[in-house]
Parts: C-alpha cells; sequence; structure tokens
C-alpha cells in the first residue's frame, strides 16, 4: 500500500481530521503531542502565517522521531509553490480550500494525497478531474449537512469530508454522517484560540477523545 492509501485509510478509520495552525513552533508541537495520546493519528497543520513553513519543519522533525505513526499534512495550500516547499518539508499529504491544477500535479508528482476544497457540484465535478479521491466541502457551516445528502447520488462513491460547522456534540457528528460523509474535519471548535493561547492541554486532551469517540459511534 502506498503512502497516499495509507493515509486516506488513516483519514477514513480516524473518522475525524483535526487541524490548526499556531504562530508557536513549541506549542504547535505540545497541541500535537496532546492529542496524539488521545488518539489521533492524522492532522493537518494549516499555512495560515508566515510561520507556518518554519513550523513546519521543526513540528515534523519532532513527530518523525516521537510519533512515527502520525500522518501530518499541510492545509491552506493554494499554489504549487507552496505545495512544493511543504512537501520538501515533509508533509504527508495536501489540503486545500480551493481547486488548483497546480497543486494537484505537485501532489501527484509527490504521490501526496491531495484534499481540494469544493462548494458546488461543478467545483466537485473539476475535482475529480483532478483526481481527487477525497473532497473538502468547505465552508461546509454554509452549506450544511443537507448539501451533502443533496448531491453524494450525483457522484457515487466519491468521498467527502467537510469542515467548518462541525460541533463536538454527538447530533450534530452523526447528522454529519448520515448526510454522507466519510469523515468530519474539526479546526477552532476543538482547537480554539482560547485553548493555544492559555496552553490549555488537558481541557483538548478530554475534547480529543470524547470528538474521536463521538465520531466512532456516528460512522
Amino acid at each position: 500500500m502506498n503512502n497516499k492509501e495509507i493515509v486516506l485509510d488513516t483519514i477514513l478509520s480516524q473518522g475525524m481530521l483535526p487541524l490548526f495552525f499556531y504562530e508557536d513552533a513549541d506549542v504547535s508541537l505540545e497541541v500535537i503531542r496532546t492529542m496524539y495520546r488521545a488518539g489521533v493519528r492524522v492532522l493537518e497543520y494549516t499555512n495560515r502565517g508566515k510561520e507556518a513553513l518554519s513550523n513546519f519543519y521543526s513540528i515534523k522533525k519532532a513527530v518523525k522521531a516521537e510519533m512515527p505513526d502520525m500522518h501530518l499534512g499541510i492545509g491552506t495550500i493554494k499554489t504549487g509553490l507552496e505545495a512544493e516547499a511543504f512537501v520538501e518539508a515533509g508533509a504527508d499529504f495536501i489540503v486545500s480550500p480551493i481547486i488548483d491544477s497546480e497543486v494537484a500535479r505537485v501532489a501527484g508528482n509527490h504521490g501526496k494525497l491531495w484534499i481540494p476544497g469544493c462548494m458546488t457540484p461543478t467545483e466537485i465535478h473539476v475535482a475529480q478531474q483532478h483526481k481527487a479521491r477525497l473532497i473538502k466541502i468547505f465552508p461546509a457551516n454554509i452549506v450544511g449537512p443537507a448539501f451533502i445528502s443533496s448531491i453524494r447520488e450525483l457522484f457515487p462513491g466519491q468521498l467527502f469530508i467537510p469542515t467548518g460547522g462541525v460541533e463536538i456534540e454527538a447530533g450534530n457528528i452523526a447528522e454529519w454522517f448520515r448526510s454522507g460523509v466519510c469523515a468530519v474535519g474539526m479546526g477552532s471548535k476543538l482547537v480554539s484560540r482560547n485553548v493555544l493561547d492559555k496552553r490549555l492541554y488537558d481541557q483538548l486532551y478530554n475534547d480529543t477523545v470524547k470528538a474521536l469517540e463521538l465520531v466512532q459511534l456516528s460512522k
């Protein structure tokens, strides 16, 4: 099984893809350590600040040494140049808020799973033409679970993951899975700015365990 398939299988089995960015590399690493202890084995760090690339280099080095079974991807990738830079830094997969043919090309050339963001049936069709195995519905809080339910039969076999609007709440998570998603993206509802700024690692651990349990009950 190649790296792309391993990462995809891990996302599917975990059922949740946590994602976050923080300016401080040490705090970022401690967040990842905390979620790893809670059971997370695939995680997206987002390219949302000038420190993201240098942080990713140092975080990836530590993850490789301490958590060899953790798959660490990079999100918010919008250009081929960004994709190349983070692949060089060791990204295991690439997530985008958009569809960009250069990002798709870079991911394909390096054998990386690419997860593009889509909001319309036309965008989903274009993503499929670029061979996207997993498509991110973003911003999911705008379209809601009803969107997935309405379009999934148009795209049989396509895997979807919503990002935005997913709560750590049984009814909300269950509704997303009933709509037809294979996993859920969990950002600020799990790794909030308050958790990051105040280093609330115990809270993060407990919330991560709860989120993982709710996902497994909903799958």
